[in-house]
This record gives C-alpha cells, structure tokens and sequence, in this order.
C-alpha cells in the first residue's frame, strides 16, 4: 500500500523527471496576498508569477503545498469530523507551467502520473471540462483514449476558474475517480452529483485569458497551467479507502489520540478523535509557520481551531492537557517531508500544553453555566444573546465555541442578541476613554482602530509582505487619499513592520503598489496593536482600500535585531558579573547603536566592562539558536525568565532564550520580550563597549555597538592607532610602551622646571622684601608658574624672610590665581583671608577661602596680577 509519504514523493519525482522545479511549500501565512487568511491552494505562492508582477528562474514547477481553510470565504471548520472528506488542513500537490506548456501537455502528464506512476484503472476515471472548451475534449479523447461518456461537459462556473473580478482566467478540466455502483451518487452534473460515488482527485486550470471590464475578455499572450491534487483524498483511493481519515496519516493521529484519551479510535467518541486529528495537523503547521494564538486575525482562528479540537477532548474525559502530547506522533508522520515541524516541535508542544491548561479552567466554568441556562429553554429554544454575551465577557468562551458546543443539542445561538450586547461594551469602553488623559493625542487612532480592528504583525518571520491600506492619516485627520509629497500615516490590515516598543525602535523600508511608493520612516504602536507606518508619499497617489506590498529596510532591521540580542546577553552577563541587583531600567536599540540603563549604585570598573564585553562576544562565537517560546508570564519567571523594567504583560508572553541551555534554563540568557531577534547568536557578529556613565543616582548607562557598527568602531580605532604611531615614529604595537616613556620623560620635566621656577621664585632673598608701615611683604608675579605650587612657594619664601606677609600671583593659561601667606607673629594683625580676597577682586574674581595664615583665591584677569599685588600692599598700608 503505497502511504501518503510515498504518494507525494512519488508526485514531486515525476514532475522533477519532467522537466519541473520542485518549489518547497510557502508558509501556511501568504505574503503575497492580503485578501487570503491563510495558503488554501498551491497557486497562491505563484500569484504573481501569473499576473507577471514576478520573475522565477524556472518555467515549471511542482510543488507539495500545505493549505488551511478555517477562516474567511474558504472555512470548513464546522464540517470537519462530521463528514469523509472536509478539513481544516489539507496537502495540494500540483504542477504549474508559467508560459511554457499547456493543455496537451498537462493533460498528458496527468493521465500518465494517474494511470502508469500511481496505476489507477482506467476503466474508473473519468473527466469533466468546461463547455466552451472544445480544445480539452479533444486532447482528452487524443490522449486519454476517453470515450465521449466520460468525457463531461458542465456549462457553470464550476469548470471556470477566475482568479477575481480581472485578470487571468480559464477553463477547467477535473479528473474524477469512480468508487463503484455500490456508492450511491451520480456523475458530475447530474441531479445526484452530490453524492460520494464520484470522487473528484485532480483539477487542471488552463489560464488561457484576461479578464478585463464586464464583458471584456483577450487571450494571454503566454497561456499557463495550474494544477492541484489533493493528497488526502488521492490516499484515500490508492490505499482502498472511502474516507480520507482511513488513511495512513490520519489515522496514526486517530490512533493516538484514542491512546493519550483511553477511548476506542471507532467507538462512540470516533467523531471527536477526527477532530483532534485534523485539528492537531492545523495547529501544528501554523505554529511552525509564526502564527500564535490570540485574540485577532490570524491567532484567533488559530485558537478557535486549538480549542474546538481541546474541547473534544475534554468531552472524551480528558482531564489534563492532552493535545501537546499527540505532537511526536505527528512529526514521526510529516516530520520528514516538512523539517519546520522537527525546528519548532519543542514551541509547537509548549503552545498547546499552555492554551490547553488555561482551555480547561476557562471551559469548566462556561460549560457549567451553559448547561445551567439551557437547562431552563425549551427544546431546540435558542440560547439568549445576552448568556453567549456573558459567557465570552466572563469566562473567555468565544461565541463559535458555544455556538459548537449547543450543535450536539440541536441549538443555535441569538447572534444578533449577542452583536447588540458586543456593541453596547464597546460603547461603554469608548466613553470611558473619552474621559482619559490621553484623549486629546489618541483620539483619532481610537477612531482608526475601532473602524479597521487591529494590525496583524507578520515581522517575526518575514520582511516582506502584501497587505491593504486601510486607514490613512494626515495633518492629524482620516483621508481617503494622499498625493505625492504628502507626510502620511499609513494603517495596513498586516505588516512585517516592526512598531516601536520594548526599547526597540519601530522600522523603515517602503510600501509600494501599481504607480505609488511610501517611503516609511518609522512604525508606531498605538493602543496596543494598531501599527502606524510613518512616511511621505514619493510616488502615486495612496489610496484607502488598494493592494500594496510592505518591504523592511532589510540592513536597518538587521542591525536593530543585533543590537536587541547583544542587549540581553549584556544583561545576563552584567548580572553574572556584578549580582542579581542588576536589573534593567530602560533601554535603546536602534540601527547604530545600543543604550543600556541598569541598577547599579556604583560605577562600573575598566576590569569589570572587559569580562562583560568578553563573555558576550563568546556567546556570540558559540552561535547558538535564539529560541522562542509562548508562555504564561508565571510559567515563563519559573523557568528563569527576566520581566523587563516598565513593560506590561498579557495572559502570554513570548520567552526569547539565547546562548545555549544552562542546566535547567531555556537557555543562558531567557528574557520576557516581544522585539525580533538574530536567528544565531552568530549573527550579531562582534560587540563592542563604547562608554558607561551615570544616569541617575543608582542607575549607570552603558553604550555598545555590534556587527558593522562594531567594525566600523574597530577600524576607526586603527585608524587613530595608526595615526598616534606614525607622530610617535613606532609601531602601533609600540605605542603604549612609546607614551609610557614620553609621559615619564614629561615627569621629569615637569619636576625640573618646577625646581627652576622654585628657585627662581625664592633667588632674590632679602633683596626683593619691601616694607609696608613696618611690615615686610614679598609680593611677586610669577607669571606661568603652575597654581598647584604657589602654597608651597609662599612657604618656602615665608621661611627666608621671617616675619611678615608673602604676597604671589600666577597667571598660566591667562587666568590669575593668588595665595597670601601671613606668619604667626601678625596673625593679630592681618588676615590671609582678607588680604587674598581683596587681591581676587582686582583681577575679577569673587571671594576666596583658607586659613587665617594662607589663603588662595582667583579671577579670570591674569592681566590685573599686577593690580591684585597692589591691593595688598593698600589693605596692608590701610
């Protein structure tokens, strides 16, 4: 029995033999079209290789590409488990020509895959093509050997394919496989085509036209093919089966969830183990493509699909988390032929175990108060809006989880009831806001983000994404539009632009569609998760409601993610190195640089900023993997985490760890953070230390640079190093040895010319005294005589003449400084204070202080030393 690995490879190995490229799967999130929710067909990574927006270096392609419907216009959620073949998850296998082959060849290589690879009957197949398609029915009867009768025509859009309104489309043409007259149904197109006798494995889409204004319709210069297989039910036929959860896959998952819950796999609980199954797959591959869940866009049909599957699971008698333990079985099935479920096995476990156990707490108070209420209605009564209101406004139970809950019943849910309760909340939440402070700055982006929801973030794995404008802002007011040269604002309904927060700045890069290119400067979060992109209209005319394509600056945000990752390592490192007392109290991450602030009450030593710098560039040498968890903020403290100064948390938090595990951590730094971050530690490349200051009593700022900011350091410190060599005619490697002995030798001088000028200041002896009412003054202007000596002097001078007052003035660097010593035999005549103070006022300064025997002041005149000499001899002479 050939699996459903073998199936796919065996798909891709016949394509690769023919000529076809084989592309790996796009992420389950598209980032080429905002109009979609989630990848729901293989085409949707090649979207604009159709439309010619982009060029592949390959003309053909194969592809085995992962989809998911459980949202939007494509949602089978509600039927899945219920029925053989709806899924919330699904594998298409497909094979594309851009411009290259078409209908014959297609058709060939379909009926050779279908009949010789996989050995299907031929006698079993049969096909459908669109009515106007003559050309198809042809190459079929041609090809095929197919005879008129089963050969299908159907009239109806069904066997027309659009890609929209405009642009390329074409006819279709579907395989259809027989299961026999034992299955009850009809062939397609007729009354009983519903039925489960005719199974449809393969529809080829020949892109033969361009669809242009109603009516309006050419031929593409380049017509192409588009082809999608469904794995499941392709394995459901070649293994024998009639439901797509008999096949191998599927049913390894059915197994083990009948294990983990100790219920028959086809017992009384066979539709709830479906569900686990089909939901697990869904889970699990979104999780490893970034999508976490929440309670907008994207996460939230992520949490709705989790907790649809974990309430089936309660009702089967789980008591403890059970669907984080059914992931090993899925990778032992896929892991192989999709690696990103082995990268992310560890997070994809970690996310459900949390949203399980927080599941579960939530489900047994609002399971308890829906049987309550529908205890009191009639049979098949409607619940209230008001009780489905209160139920999610209370205990977290979204309505489609009620609506779910109250099918088995037979009950549906008063939906406008509860819409007119949801709108009355919002009411009171917008007049409680009115009357806060920051009504005046927010009150257009509350008016924003109530009209458009909020923002959905694709930054964590992609740089580049389609998205659609949806508000835009100028001169502080909702516009409609903004023409070129406009400073605008501009709202997306998702964006990989990273808005700033947590200390890391918000970014850069374009947005840009048909004739029209944003130059964005920077990305802002309001409220919460309205992500604001700031920038100025180059090109076009922005309009609300068009398609654009959002692009980082790639160098800009590269840099920042290695600043943020170098900033917690340098936090794990100081608190290594100086104590747990270091916590963070603010920081910068931008594109040049990082700022630092941590608890530190003394400064930060030379020995100690080496070890830190040091320890962070080994951890960045060891390039390990920077993780990422989804966590409770308790669970995540438990595990080591840092909660991060002035930052607010949820009911989740996302753990970056990094630096390798240490015992029994996450890893060697595990912080509390929602900023991007390097993949490898590597990436950060170098770390440098460019300066530690104070901020604030207790708080010291340290700066750093990495990765080419840290080169671009190093190689201007060479420069300078090379420059200091050549003026001191060494080596650079010589030159702390060369200044050592320049500053000795300085020393020295430094120390003779002191000596001279001692000896010049004190020479005159006895001669150089004069006399003043009886009292001997040596007054002298010393003129570039360091101030640092004139105490000492005054000594010394004091000493040789005896009684009496010395009087000295300095003037290096043109500002005076003076000292008037007095000896203790006129202490009771004169004061050195006053004597020195009267001198400061000629040369401009103001006060002076000491002893009553030697006192020093100063004024910025050096030019009035002179004049500072004679006021002593007045105030002495008074």
């Amino acid at each position: 029995m050939a699996s459903s690995n073998d199936i796919r490879a065996t798909f891709l190995d016949y394509f690769a033999r023919n000529g076809h490229t084989v592309v790996a799967s796009s992420p389950l999130v598209p980032r080429n079209d905002p109009t979609l929710l989630f990848t729901n067909a293989g085409m949707v990574q090649f979207k604009n290789v159709f439309t010619g927006q982009e060029k592949r270096p390959y003309n053909r392609a194969a592809t085995a590409q992962k989809c998911v419907r459980a949202g939007g216009k494509h949602n089978d959620l509600d039927n899945v488990g219920y029925t053989a073949r709806h899924h919330t998850f699904f594998e298409m296998l497909g094979n594309f020509s851009f411009g290259d082959y078409f209908k014959d060849q297609a058709i060939h290589h379909a009926w050779t895959l279908v009949t010789k690879d996989f050995g299907l009957p031929k006698d079993r197949l049969l096909v459908t093509v669109f009515s106007e398609d003559e050309e198809a029915a042809a190459l079929w009867h041609k090809i095929a050997g197919l005879p008129d009768e089963r050969i299908i025509r159907i009239p109806t859009s069904d066997n027309f394919w659009r890609m929209g309104d405009t642009g390329p489309c074409g006819p279709c043409s579907e395989i259809f496989f027989d299961h026999g007259p034992s299955i009850p149904g009809g062939p397609p197109g007729s009354p009983d085509e519903d039925g489960d006798r005719f199974i449809e494995i393969w529809n080829l889409v020949f892109m033969q036209f361009e669809e242009g204004p109603p009516g309006t319709r050419v031929p593409l210069p380049h017509p192409s093919i588009d082809t999608g297989m469904g794995l499941e039910r392709f394995a459901a036929i070649l293994q024998g089966k009639h439901d797509n959860y008999d096949t191998d896959t599927l049913r390894a998952l059915i197994l083990a969830s009948a294990e983990a819950t100790g219920q028959e796999p086809d017992g009384p609980h066979r539709i709830s183990h479906r569900v686990v199954a089909d939901h697990l797959r869904s889970t699990a591959f979104l999780i490893a493509d970034g999508v976490l869940p929440s309670n907008e866009g994207r996460g939230y049909v992520l949490r709705r699909i989790m907790r649809r599957a974990m309430r089936h699971a309660h009702m089967m008698g789980a008591r403890e988390p059970v669907m984080w333990r059914l992931v090993p079985a899925l990778v032992r099935q896929m892991g192989a032929a999709y690696e990103e479920l082995i990268r992310a096995e560890t997070l994809i476990e970690e996310t459900l175990k949390l949203e399980e156990t927080r599941f579960k707490a939530m489900l047994e108070r609002g399971l308890g108060l829906l049987s309550e209420e529908t205890a009191k209605l009639g049979s098949g009564s409607a619940l209230s809006g008001e009780v489905a209101f209160k139920l999610y406004d209370t205990y977290g139970f979204p309505l489609d989880l009620t609506q779910d809950a109250l099918r088995e019943q037979g009950r549906g849910v008063d939906v406008e009831g509860f819409n007119a309760a949801m709108a009355e909340q919002r009411r009171r939440a917008r007049a409680a806001w009115a009357g806060s402070g920051e009504a005046a700055t927010d009150r257009v982006w509350f008016e924003v983000k109530e009209k458009v929801g909020a923002t959905e973030f694709l930054g964590y794995s992609t740089e580049r994404a389609e998205g659609e404008i949806i508000a835009l802002v100028a001169d502080g007011h909702p516009v409609e539009r903004a023409a070129s040269g406009t400073e605008v604002a501009v709202v997306l309904n998702q964006t990989p632009f990273y808005g700033e927060s947590g200390g890391q700045v918000g970014d850069g890069g374009v947005i840009a569609g048909p004739g029209l290119r944003i130059a964005i400067t920077d990305t802002q979060k309001k409220l919460g998760d309205l992500f604001v992109h700031v920038g100025r209209v180059e090109e076009g005319e922005a309009t609300v409601g068009t398609s654009v394509v959002a692009e980082v600056d790639h160098a800009r945000r590269t840099a920042i993610r290695s600043h943020h990752s170098a900033t917690h390592l340098l936090h794990e490192a100081l608190r290594r190195r100086l104590g747990t007392h270091v916590t963070q109290k603010g920081s910068l991450n931008a594109p040049d640089r990082l700022r630092f602030d941590v608890s530190q009450p003394t400064p930060i030593g030379r020995d100690d900023l080496a070890w830190v710098e040091d320890t962070v560039n080994a951890k960045v040498r060891e390039n390990t993997e920077v993780t990422t968890r989804l966590m409770t903020p308790d669970a995540a403290v438990a595990e080591g985490a840092m909660a991060l100064f002035g930052e607010k948390y949820g009911d989740e938090v996302r753990v970056v760890a990094m630096g390798g595990k240490d015992g029994n951590k996450l890893g060697w730094s595990v912080e509390l953070c929602g900023g991007t971050h390097v993949r490898r530690t590597g990436d950060i490349g170098l770390f440098r230390i460019v300066g530690e200051s104070a901020v604030s009593a207790g708080v010291r700022r340290i700066e750093a640079v990495t990765g080419e900011a840290a080169l671009a350091l190093v190689a201007e410190n060479d420069r300078r190093l090379a420059e200091v060599a050549a003026a001191l005619r060494t080596n650079p490697a010589d030159v702390a040895e060369r200044v050592t002995a320049l500053l000795e030798d300085r020393r020295k001088l430094e120390r003779q010319v002191a000596e001279l000028q001692k000896k010049l200041a004190t020479g005159g002896g006895a001669a150089e005294v004069e006399e003043i009412g009886g009292v001997k003054l040596a007054a002298r202007n010393l003129g570039d005589v360091p101030a640092r000596d004139l105490k000492g002097l005054a000594e010394a001078i004091g000493k040789q003449i005896g009684p009496g007052v010395v009087a000295l003035v300095s003037t290096a660097e043109g500002k005076a400084s003076v000292v008037v010593g007095v000896s203790p035999e006129l202490a009771g005549r004169f004061n050195a204070v006053e004597l020195v103070r009267a001198a400061a006022a000629a040369v401009g300064g103001k006060g002076g202080g000491g002893r009553p025997d030697m006192a020093q002041a100063g004024g910025p005149d050096g030019a009035q030393a002179d004049a500072a000499l004679e006021a002593v001899r007045a105030a002495l002479a008074a």
